[in-house]
C-alpha cells in the first residue's frame, strides 16, 4: 500500500520530480515549433527538413508510449522514469549542437523515445507513492503545475530564440535533467505493475485481466511505428520526390499498418488490445480525438511561421501570442469538466470544436502588418474557450466508455491517437494547400497556403463536431472520472492511470 504523504518532505521531493520529468516533454511540444524558421535558416533546411523537425519526435512517442508505460509496469517505475529523463536530455544535447538537419531529426527521433519512457511514468510514480487520501492532490498539483509549464514553454522559446539562439530550446532539457535524476533516485520510492486490485473495477485477482502480463509486444510497437514513419514519409515527399519510391512507401505503410492490426489480434497480450473498441462510445470518441487533434496539431505547427514570416513578428511576440490558449485551459479545463459531468459531454464535444473552428476561420485575418488585438487575440481567444470546452468532457468521456479497469490503457490509447493525428495533420497539410519546399522563405507564399490550411483544418473540426453530436451520450452513473482535472497541453489529452486501492498496475 502506498503511505507517501504529500505534506512530508518525501512528499515534496516526489512532486518536484515527477514535474520536472513531465515538465521537460511538454516545454519540449510547445518551444520547438517557435523556433522553426531560426532552425530553417540557420541549418539551410527546407520546409520538408521542418516538418521531420516536428514529425520525428511525434513518431516515436505516439509509436512508442503505450510500450513506454508497460516497461515501467514490469521492470519498476522509478527505473524506467530515470532513464526517459537520461535518455531524453542526451537525446536534447544532440539536438542542440546538432550540425545538420540530418542529425537534428535523427535526434528528435530519439527525444521521442524518451518522451515515451517518462511520458507515463510520472504520472504513475505519484500513483503508485502517494497514500490514497493524499493522491487526488498530488495529481491535481503534478496537472496544474505540469500545465504551468507548458504555458510558458512558447514565451521562454521565444525568448531563448531571439536571444541565445534556437540551439538552446533543446540545451534547456539538460540542466532539468541534472536535478530531476538525483532527486527521483534519492527520493522517489520503486514501483512495480504486480497489481492488488479491489475495489470499483470488480476486478477478481488472478483473473486474466488481473495478471501481470508476461512479454512485451515488441512487434506491434515496431510494426505500428513503422507504419506512421512510411506513410508519414510518403506524405511530406510526395510534393517533390519520385513518384515511385512515393507510391512505394505509402503502400508498404499501408501494409504494416495491416499488419499491425493482424499482430495485434493474434498476440495473447497486445500493445493495443482491439477489442477495447467494442465500445461504440470509446470508438466515437477516439474519432473525434483524430479531427480535433489533427486541426491543433496542423494549427500550432504553421501559425507560429506564419507570425514570424508573414506578420513580420519576433519568436518572442509569436511564442507569446498563443499563450492565451493555453492560460485558459489551466484557469477553466477543471470548472469544464464540472459542467460537462452536469449536462452530458455531447454539447461540450459538438460546441467545443465549432468553437476552436471559428478561431481558426478568424485566424484568416492575419497577413502583414497584423495588429495582435485586433487581429490575432480575437482568434486566440475563441480558439483557447473551444478547447476549454471540449479537452476535459473528451478525457472523461474516453475514461467513461471502458471498464474501469481498462482506464489506463484506454487513456494511453487515446494520448497516442491524437499525437498520431497531430504527425499526420503536419506531414499532409502543406501537401494539401500546395505548400512548396520553400515556401516558409516567401511570406506572399506561405500566407496563401496558411489561409488554405486553416480552411481545411475548420472543416475537420466541424466533421469531428458532427460525429459527437450523431455518437456521443450521457455515460452511465458510477463510471471512472478523470484525476487530471487541471490540463495545459495543447497536442495531446491528458494522460490517466489506473486508480485502485493498492498498487498502480
Amino acid at each position: 500500500m502506498p503511505d507517501v504523504r504529500l505534506a512530508s518532505s518525501r512528499g515534496k521531493w516526489i512532486l518536484l520530480t515527477t514535474v520536472l520529468g513531465s515538465s521537460m516533454a511538454l516545454l519540449d511540444s510547445t518551444v520547438v515549433n517557435v523556433a522553426l524558421p531560426r532552425i530553417g535558416r540557420d541549418l539551410d533546411a527546407d520546409l520538408a527538413a521542418l516538418q521531420w523537425t516536428v514529425n520525428a519526435y511525434l513518431l516515436t512517442l505516439a509509436g512508442l508510449i503505450l510500450l513506454g508505460g508497460s516497461l515501467g509496469d514490469h521492470y519498476g517505475r522509478r527505473k524506467v522514469f530515470v532513464i526517459g529523463v537520461v535518455w531524453f536530455a542526451a537525446a536534447s544535447l544532440l539536438c542542440g549542437i546538432a550540425p545538420n538537419a540530418g542529425v537534428l531529426v535523427a535526434a528528435r527521433a530519439l527525444q521521442g523515445v524518451g518522451g515515451a519512457l517518462l511520458t507515463p511514468g510520472s504520472l504513475a510514480l505519484i500513483q503508485a507513492s502517494f497514500h490514497p487520501d493524499d493522491r487526488g492532490r498530488a495529481v491535481g498539483l503534478w496537472s496544474g503545475f505540469g500545465g504551468m509549464g507548458a504555458a510558458v514553454g512558447p514565451f521562454l522559446g521565444g525568448w531563448l530564440v531571439d536571444g541565445p539562439g534556437w540551439r538552446w530550446v533543446f540545451l534547456l532539457n539538460v540542466p532539468l535533467a541534472v536535478v530531476c535524476v538525483p532527486v527521483a533516485l534519492r527520493h522517489v520510492p520503486e514501483s512495480d505493475g504486480r497489481p492488488v486490485r479491489t475495489g470499483a473495477a470488480g476486478g477478481v485477482p488472478g483473473s486474466a485481466a488481473e495478471r501481470p502480463h508476461g512479454h512485451f509486444d515488441v512487434l506491434g510497437a515496431v510494426l505500428g511505428a513503422l507504419a506512421l514513419a512510411l506513410v508519414t514519409y510518403a506524405l511530406i515527399e510526395a510534393r517533390s520526390g519520385p513518384v515511385g519510391v512515393v507510391l512505394g512507401t505509402a503502400v508498404a505503410g499501408l501494409v504494416a499498418g495491416a499488419a499491425f492490426v493482424a499482430v495485434e489480434r493474434r498476440t495473447p497480450d497486445p500493445m493495443l488490445p482491439l477489442d477495447i473498441f467494442a465500445s461504440r462510445q470509446f470508438t466515437a470518441v477516439n474519432l473525434v480525438t483524430l479531427c480535433v487533434y489533427a486541426a491543433f496539431g496542423g494549427f500550432f505547427f504553421l501559425s507560429a511561421v506564419q507570425l514570424q514570416v508573414v506578420a513580420g513578428w519576433s519568436a518572442l511576440g509569436a511564442g507569446t501570442a498563443l499563450l492565451p490558449t493555453t492560460v485558459l485551459m489551466l484557469l477553466l479545463s477543471a470548472r469544464s469538466g464540472e459542467l460537462a459531468e452536469h449536462i452530458g459531454p455531447r454539447i461540450p464535444l459538438t460546441v467545443g470544436p465549432l468553437l476552436c473552428a471559428a478561431g481558426m476561420l478568424l485566424m484568416l485575418r492575419v497577413g502583414p502588418g497584423a495588429s495582435y488585438v485586433t487581429d490575432v487575440l480575437p482568434a486566440v481567444l475563441v480558439l483557447g474557450f473551444g478547447m476549454v470546452a471540449l479537452v476535459a468532457p473528451l478525457t472523461a468521456t474516453v475514461l467513461a466508455s471502458v471498464d474501469v479497469a481498462r482506464a489506463g490503457v484506454a487513456s494511453g490509447v487515446n494520448n497516442a491517437a491524437a499525437r498520431a493525428a497531430g504527425l499526420v495533420a503536419v506531414a499532409a497539410l502543406p501537401l494539401l494547400t500546395g505548400m512548396s519546399s520553400e515556401a516558409y522563405r516567401s511570406a506572399t507564399a506561405f500566407d496563401d497556403a496558411f489561409g488554405r490550411a486553416m480552411v481545411l483544418c475548420a472543416g475537420v473540426l466541424v466533421v469531428g463536431a458532427a460525429v459527437a453530436f450523431a455518437t456521443v451520450r450521457r455515460p452511465a452513473p458510477g463510471c471512472r472520472r478523470p484525476e487530471c482535472r487541471t490540463h495545459g497541453s495543447v497536442l495531446a489529452p491528458p494522460l490517466e492511470g489506473e486508480r485502485t486501492k493498492g498498487r498502480l498496475s
